[in-house]
């Protein structure tokens, strides 16, 4: 038996000893291997459960749904805002423990409601490797059960995983919440989580896959992947994005020659908050733009 299959069974196993769990989803790789190993074990007694908010793109909300529907489990939809926390609204170091606090919460809620007594995670092994992780902390003050984390699945593992019980989404890039497109210290804001939200549904329509575009207190900074990087400068694709994220309220429109990189508006201090999300805020630079450079 290799070890990948003997991890699997050993979290089935768990799993299945559970009189039912709720498992937080988010339609990424992370938690929908957790859905997909409790399904198995559990059937009719998992269900997957999606907190929707402003920082959800709707597009995450659609794919949430059709992977859920693939793995057979049920999917519940609880709903929420992290705009009503001023901590959270403060977009300071540690907005995504108020974040997932918050969300988490609202998962046990109705977990409470439906009478099941355990809320599952898709922490995995390389999440908690170290580093401050705020995150990380709500899944432990709250008492979530993480089963990647506990069995030893590395973010390999989990994506191997996937492609054991054929999932779509085996290969698909992590996929932080839209507060993360925020610099540490400019208020997260309806307007801001909207705009990010409408350049980047332009830049997926357009063809582009690994990407983000963040929000530099109206000037966008568009960052694409190092093999996309040649479409992004073509001269009409320049005009044209200009032109999109200037309609869309944006006051300056940049592209970031480095290329998509994870957490590159966050602090030293705000790393990753956990499943599936956790690779978007390790740090690179303090403030991209405070650097000197060659007169």
């Amino acid at each position: 038996m290799t070890d990948l299959a003997a991890k699997l069974d050993a979290m089935r196993a768990d799993l299945g000893e559970r009189d039912g769990v709720l498992v937080a989803f988010s339609g990424g790789v992370d938690s929908s291997v957790v859905a997909a190993v409790a399904h198995d074990a559990l059937g009719g007694d998992a269900v997957a459960c999606t907190a929707k908010s402003e920082t959800l793109p709707d597009a995450e909300l659609s794919d949430a749904r059709r992977v859920a529907d693939e793995i057979g489990i049920e999917h519940d939809v609880v709903e929420f805002s992290e705009l009503d926390s001023p901590d959270f609204v403060a977009n300071d170091g540690d907005r995504c423990y108020h974040c997932r606090t918050m969300r988490l919460g609202r998962m046990f809620e109705r977990a409470s409601e439906r009478g099941i007594d355990v809320v599952c995670d898709g922490t995995n092994a390389s999440d908690a490797d170290g580093g401050h992780r705020p995150g990380l902390q709500a899944v432990d003050e709250l008492d979530a059960f993480s089963p990647l984390l506990e069995h030893g699945f590395s973010k390999e593992d989990v994506r191997a995983a996937a492609d054991e019980y054929d999932l779509s989404v085996a290969d698909k890039p992590s996929m932080a919440c839209l507060s993360s497109r925020i610099p540490t210290g400019i208020e997260v804001t309806e307007e801001r989580l909207s705009r990010v939200e409408q350049a980047e549904a332009a830049l997926r329509e357009w063809g582009f896959s690994q990407f983000r575009v963040r929000d530099h207190d109206g000037l966008a900074r568009i960052e694409v992947g190092p093999e996309e990087l040649d479409v992004a400068l073509d001269a009409d694709f320049a005009r044209a994005v200009r032109e999109r994220l200037t309609e869309i309220g944006f006051e300056h429109v940049t592209l970031d020659l480095h290329g998509y990189r994870t957490g590159s508006v966050s602090p030293e201090a705000d790393t990753a908050g956990g499943a599936d999300d956790a690779g978007d805020d390790e740090p690179v630079v303090a403030n991209v733009f405070d650097q000197e450079y060659p007169q």
